[in-house]
């Protein structure tokens, strides 16, 4: 087993660069094209040579914000709503999309409601009425 560490070490990384230079927007890719990196990275994967080309010298990496660790600054970079449930916006339009199916579902049920009562008055006898 230890000797495919070697090997899966490489295709990790291999994998990671992939998918890095993939996701990067094309304003964070530095001195090629992104298509040009990812045929880099592609092509000299198995030596390592493409995957640490571009970690090094391929995507623009930004220094932390005010003495701030990476992590810290990366949160403060994110959008304003982390989750769905804290964005008022969302929330707006849970609410009105709950509102029209209580709608719907008082309909619903009136209608039922009705058909009920005329199949009571056919198996009694009586004429329906017309509503």
């Amino acid at each position: 087993m230890l000797r495919y560490l070697p090997f899966l070490l490489v295709l990790a990384l291999w994998i990671y660069a992939f998918i890095d230079c993939l996701n990067t927007p094309e304003e964070q890719v530095r001195g090629l094209p992104k298509v040009v990196w990812v045929i880099i990275i592609l092509l000299f994967g198995e030596v390592l040579i493409g995957p640490i080309a571009w970690l090094v010298a391929g995507k623009a990496r930004q220094a932390p914000v005010n003495g701030s660790t990476p992590s810290e600054w990366h949160r403060n970079q994110r959008t304003t709503w982390v989750a769905p449930d804290d964005n008022p916006e969302f929330l707006k339009s849970l609410r009105e999309e709950n509102k029209k199916d209580e709608s719907l579902l008082k309909d619903w049920e009136a209608d039922l409601r009705r058909r009920e009562e005329e199949l009571r008055r056919r198996g009694r006898g009586e004429e329906p009425t017309a509503d």
